[in-house]
C-alpha cells in the first residue's frame, strides 16, 4: 500500500495550497497565535508547538463556522508551529482535513497533550500530517482555515447553519451563506420543537444542531472497525445507481472505526475488503470470494470486470451481512484474515 501512502502526502500537499487561507498577523487585541474557521464546517483542531529539542502536540480544539480561538498564548516563540485540523463527526461525505507532511502522534478519541513519541501505534494513538507554519512574531499570529468558497466570518456562519440543518434533518437547501425566509422559518420550528427560546444564539442553536446531526448520523450508514492490533487498509462494494462499485481505500488503525457511508443504506449486497499489515507481510480475508476493481492509490471503480485491462487489479471481496435499519457495522478481527503471504500490496 505503498503508493496510497504517497497519494495521501500529495493530498497533504494539496491541502497546503488550498486548504488553507494566508498566514498573516491577526488584527486583535490577543497576544498569542489564533486559529480562525472561515469554512461551512465545525472544525477541530490540534496544534503542534515547539519544546526544547521536542514537540508538544495539543487538541482538540473546536472551532464553530465563522469564529476564531486562542490556541497558543503569547508571547510566542519565533519558529516553525504546526497545525491539523479535521471536520466534526456531524458532517456528513466522511472526513476532511487540513494538514501538510509533517507527522505527528495525536488521540483522535478526545482531549491530549503529549510530547509526540516516534512511534503512535505503540502508545495507542495515531498519526497525522500536519502542516508548518512558521511564526515570525512574539505578540499576534493569525491562521484561517478555508473551503473553496471564499467566506468572511459572516457568511461562514450562516453557510455553517444551512449545512448543519441539513445535516440534522430540519430543512434541505443550498448552502451558500445567505438564508433566506424558508430556513428562517424552519429555524423558528425546530427551536419550539425542541424547546428551546427564540433568543436561542447562533452559537447555541449551532451546538445543539451538531448533537442532532451526530446523533443522525450514527443511526444510519456503512461503518468499519478494526479490532486486530495491526493497521488494516479496507475498502466496500456494492450495486450503485450506475452498476457495481468498489471503493477505497481506508486507512484503520489498530482500535479505529470509518464511517465509509453516511447515508441510509439501499439495497441488501455489500461487500469488503481487508489487507492487513503484519510486520512486512499482508494478510487478507480468508473468507473472501467475491471478485471486484481496486485502485493502487485512492479509488472509487464503476464494474467489476476485466480489471487489469483499466490499469487497476482484481480483488476477493467478503459478503457482509445485511443491513439492518439500513444501518450496517463490519468489524475486522484477527481471525478473520488468511495465514501471512509475501505478496505485493
Amino acid at each position: 500500500m505503498a503508493q496510497v501512502r504517497s497519494f495521501l502526502k500529495i493530498l497533504g500537499l494539496l491541502a497546503t495550497f488550498f486548504g488553507f487561507g494566508q498566514i498573516a498577523a491577526a488584527q486583535d487585541s490577543t497576544d498569542g497565535w489564533s486559529l480562525c474557521n472561515r469554512t461551512s464546517y465545525i472544525i477541530e483542531a490540534a496544534i503542534g508547538r515547539p519544546e526544547g529539542k521536542g514537540i508538544t502536540v495539543e487538541g482538540w480544539i473546536k472551532l464553530q463556522p465563522g469564529s476564531c480561538k486562542l490556541a497558543l498564548p503569547g508571547p510566542l516563540e519565533p519558529k516553525f508551529h504546526f497545525v491539523y485540523a479535521r471536520t466534526s463527526s456531524a458532517h456528513r461525505g466522511g472526513v476532511r482535513e487540513w494538514g501538510g507532511n509533517t507527522d505527528l502522534c495525536v488521540d483522535p478519541t478526545g482531549s491530549f497533550s503529549l510530547e509526540s513519541p516516534p512511534e503512535c501505534a505503540a502508545m495507542g494513538l495515531e498519526s497525522r500530517g500536519f502542516r508548518a507554519v512558521e511564526i515570525t512574531r512574539r505578540t499576534r499570529w493569525m491562521t484561517p482555515f478555508t473551503e473553496i468558497d471564499n467566506y468572511d466570518a459572516e457568511k461562514a456562519r450562516a453557510a455553517g447553519i444551512q449545512r448543519l440543518l441539513e445535516e440534522a434533518g430540519v430543512v434541505s437547501g443550498v448552502v451558500d451563506g445567505n438564508i433566506g425566509h424558508k430556513t428562517r422559518a424552519a429555524i423558528a420550528e425546530f427551536l419550539k420543537k425542541n424547546g428551546l427560546p427564540d433568543t436561542t444564539s447562533e452559537a447555541d442553536l449551532i451546538d445543539f444542531l451538531e448533537q442532532v446531526a451526530k446523533e443522525r448520523g450514527r443511526a444510519v450508514g456503512f461503518t468499519v472497525c478494526n479490532r486486530t492490533k495491526n493497521r488494516i487498509w479496507s475498502a466496500i462494494a456494492r450495486r450503485g445507481s450506475e452498476g457495481w462499485e468498489s471503493r477505497g481505500w481506508w486507512m484503520l488503525e489498530a482500535g479505529g472505526c470509518s464511517r465509509v457511508i453516511d447515508r441510509p443504506l439501499s439495497g441488501q449486497e455489500h461487500f469488503v475488503y481487508g489487507e492487513m499489515e503484519d510486520g512486512d507481510t499482508i494478510r487478507t480475508l480468508a473468507k473472501a470470494s467475491d471478485a471486484f476493481c481496486v485502485g493502487r492509490s485512492k479509488f472509487a471503480i464503476i464494474g467489476r470486470d476485466e480489471c487489469e485491462a483499466s490499469a487497476y487489479r482484481t480483488a476477493l471481496f467478503q459478503a457482509a451481512p445485511p443491513p439492518v435499519d439500513r444501518k450496517l457495522v463490519f468489524e475486522f478481527f484477527e481471525r478473520d484474515f488468511a495465514k501471512a503471504s509475501q505478496n505485493e500490496r
